[in-house]
């Protein structure tokens, strides 16, 4: 597998660039036991409170884009603390991602309060992702029962009547935009779950969500 390094201290005084080195250090180690291919290391001097880090949307790149499998850290707070650190496992588990950590020689094995956190969270988020579809659909019935054609919106549409419309989750580029993706971002993220689609079919499915939701306000 390929894997990526993530090392992290809490300040930038000089004298945890040691911690830095010696956290890289194990961590390769632990790579080579475990046979892994190492394709980058990360090394951050942030709080494992804050989510936004360079070196943290540096590593989910690598893992939305494929280019890794694999994460190693020293212990689970270096990845982060708090809210943080149950935010960045739930995402890690959506890319399927395997954690190893030096501090347990392998893969990481969570605190049962830990698992127990995720699993809620998880639960949750479907919970609301089937709310939020349902919305969608009520949405679209009423506007069009009330003479709403969706038709009108395809732009484009005559000038090739036989090609295939895509197909991919609208709901989850709305709820991506939500939370201030771009819609390059959000195409990386589709075409990484399976979706072989473009930045402009993206962005035109999405303008055509937005005028349904519009007109269904409207009526």
């Amino acid at each position: 597998m390929k894997a990526i390094i993530y090392c992290r201290v809490s300040t930038d005084k000089k004298v945890q660039e040691t911690s830095l080195k010696r956290q890289k250090e194990e961590l390769m180690a632990l790579a080579n036991k475990h046979m892994l291919t190492v394709v980058d290391c990360i090394e951050e001097q942030e709080s494992g409170y804050e989510i936004n880090r360079d070196g943290i949307f540096r590593m989910l790149e690598f893992f939305s884009e494929k280019k890794a499998e694999c994460l190693l850290i020293q212990d689970e707070t270096r990845l982060g603390r708090g809210n943080t650190k149950i935010a960045l496992f739930h995402q890690l588990q959506k890319l399927d991602i395997s954690i190893y950590t030096g501090m347990q020689g392998g893969e990481i094995e969570l605190s049962e309060s830990d698992s127990m956190v995720l699993q809620i969270v998880g639960i949750v988020e479907e919970y609301q992702r089937k709310i939020h579809n349902t919305k969608i659909k009520r949405g679209m019935r009423k506007a069009i029962s009330e003479g709403f054609d969706p038709s009108e919106n395809l732009s484009n549409r005559n000038h090739a009547p036989g090609r295939e419309r895509k197909v991919f989750p609208i709901e989850e580029v709305v709820r991506m935009r939500q939370n201030n993706l771009t819609f390059e971002e959000i195409t990386t993220t589709l075409n990484g779950l399976g979706h072989p689609v473009s930045k402009a079919t993206v962005h035109r499915r999405y303008q055509e969500f937005e005028k349904l939701e519009s007109n269904t306000h409207v009526k």
